[in-house]
């Protein structure tokens, strides 16, 4: 039977203290910076009055988490992960704190601005692959693939919210308020992830830096199951960005534009929520396979957009192919939790997230020009179907399609893995 119900609540990990407590902490951060992306335009813009100005602070915080991707898998591999994710957020809510007083004492610039968003985007970068790699940890393995997709519920509605409320707050009390509250919202992830109790690190085998980056790609490229996918992802987030680019601008000649842009990007918030709730409630004997084939609905967002279709029509089409990437994120995170050995779990990851990171801004420089030359309605088409036809052939890869529903225990580092395609 290829779909088995989880009859389980979505919400039965938090009733596992360890999880519980990594939970709160990572919703108390997720709400400063639901709030944070409004503020952080206009703030930049009240200190100087250019998109130029917000496009390179933006790059600075990109750059930077770019940059230190890599490292953040070492560093979370060679260190104990709760210590890392509360060095992070030391880090954060310092930089949020420092910009909040430069905010309301009218002394922030905008080299400050640089400064600050690369520091950020760093420590940004630490924390990912640690706080990705100590949830196991934290939960019983027949909760992890819920526990996942609960974390992913969480951010994705924080993200709803967010902007509204960023909007009230600056009228009525101004952009450095709201970085004062996001400061405080990593101060009270630090108390939660203070308290957490977890087993000890299985720790890397110390090695030059250097070593230790290539021993990380060599757990990547030796796993079929796992360098398949992330070609795949690599191809599809360039893809993919061609609807990020072209929709504004697409939107920008109607009567609503900016009304009915902002529609359709609800709507894709709304159906990652969905998404990820789908993905707690079923458990696919074939994981992977149906990560990629649920993936390929994100090409009918983009095709949508080529004719254009009517509005409700893009908003329904991005409804279903933002919950088609939580659902899909799910399965793939879990995965890779289950079977890559802890002591390389945060280097594979780093190389993961960094695909993410990398190739969606190539697309986003390359659409413009490609759509001028080519027309939008072209160049969407031609988008979509590659971004439907990366994800089937990635779906039914042999290594891939192999791989069963995760393991009924935690994967011991080193231990050979049922069912898993020799490399």
């Amino acid at each position: 039977m290829f779909w088995n119900v989880n009859l389980g609540g979505t919400w039965a990990p938090l009733a596992e203290r360890p999880f519980r407590l990594l939970w709160l902490g990572r919703v108390a951060s997720a709400t400063g910076d639901a709030l944070v992306p409004v503020a952080l335009a206009f703030a930049v813009l009240s200190v100087r009055h250019s998109a130029t100005a917000l496009g390179g602070v933006l790059a600075a915080f990109t750059i930077a988490r770019v940059v230190f991707t890599l490292a953040g898998g070492v560093i979370a591999d060679r260190f104990p992960r709760r210590a890392v994710m509360i060095g992070c957020d030391g880090a954060r809510a310092a930089v949020e704190a420092f910009t909040a007083v430069m905010l309301l004492t009218h002394a922030m610039t905008l080299p400050m601005f640089f400064a600050t968003a690369a520091i950020f985007g760093a420590a940004s970068a630490f924390f990912a692959p640690a706080s990705d790699g100590l949830v196991p940890k934290t939960v019983s393995p027949a909760n992890l693939q819920t526990a996942n997709a609960l974390l992913a519920t969480s951010r994705n509605g924080l993200s709803i919210f967010g902007p509204a409320v960023s909007g009230i707050l600056i009228v009525a009390v101004g952009t450095g308020w709201v970085f004062a509250i996001d400061s405080v919202s990593f101060l009270v992830s630090i108390f939660f992830l203070a308290q957490l109790k977890v087993p000890a690190h299985v720790r890397a085998q110390r090695a030059h830096f250097v070593h230790e980056l290539r021993d990380g790609w060599h757990e990547v490229v030796s796993r079929d199951w796992v360098r398949a996918p992330i070609a795949g992802f690599a191809i599809s987030n360039v893809c993919f960005a061609s609807f990020l680019v072209l929709g504004p601008t697409i939107f920008r000649e109607h009567p609503h534009g900016a009304r009915d842009w902002g529609i359709v990007s609800t709507c894709g918030a709304i159906g990652a929520i969905v998404g990820s709730l789908l993905s707690a409630r079923y458990r696919p004997s074939r994981p992977l396979t149906v990560c990629f084939l649920a993936t390929t609905v994100v090409a009918l967002p983009i095709a949508a957009l080529a004719g254009p279709l009517p509005t409700l029509a893009i908003a329904a089409a991005w409804l279903a192919g933002s919950g088609s990437i939580t659902f899909a994120n799910t399965y793939w995170e879990t995965t890779l939790q289950q079977r890559i050995p802890e002591s390389v779990f945060a280097r594979v990851r780093s190389y993961d997230i960094l695909v993410s990171f990398v190739f969606m801004p190539v697309g986003m420089i390359a659409f413009g020009p490609i759509a001028h030359v080519f027309g939008n309605e072209q160049t969407l088409l031609v988008a979509a179907g590659v971004a439907c036809a990366t994800s089937v052939v990635v779906a039914f890869v042999p290594g891939v399609h192999a791989v069963a529903a995760p393991r009924s225990e935690p994967l011991e580092p080193g231990a050979p893995v049922a069912n898993q395609v020799p490399v």
